[in-house]
């Protein structure tokens, strides 16, 4: 029995792409998935500022965002302003944790310092203003 596949010169030179683009399409669709988890918080536009604290990775710090519309998020959740220091110190727990402020450039410095005194009576002693460095 013969089987006809070719002019029988031997094997096929050509490259099988196929498995390429499969492994293609799935890192593709992992970085889709992963890339919008790599932004905590809200996203706000930060200040600018040229002389910045050089961060310390000791912790992973409780991310606090004020929108320009005067929203307040504590990680991504959305947080009553009458209600914000229960809701924060049930997030922070019992524990002494770092707190990230982010806060929207376009607000005004009583919009944040609102905020920050609302963190003080919450019992937050470690809260730090998040920027973004000037760049050069």
């Amino acid at each position: 029995m013969a089987m006809g596949g070719g002019s029988g010169k031997g094997p096929s030179n050509n490259i099988n792409v196929t498995p390429l683009i499969d492994v293609v399409l799935v890192l593709l669709i992992i970085f889709m998935v992963v890339t919008p988890m790599l932004q905590r918080g809200k996203d706000v536009k930060l200040p600018v500022a040229t002389n910045i604290d050089e961060e310390k990775k000791d912790t992973d710090p409780l991310i606090v965002s004020v929108t320009v519309d005067k929203k307040v998020f504590i990680e991504s959740d959305a947080a009553d302003e009458e209600h914000f220091a229960d809701q924060l110190k049930k997030a922070l727990g019992d524990q002494n944790k770092k707190i990230l402020l982010k806060g929207d450039e376009r607000l005004t410095y009583g919009d944040v310092r609102r905020i920050m005194n609302k963190m003080r009576s919450a019992g937050a002693k470690n809260v730090s203003i998040g920027v973004e460095e000037k760049k050069k």
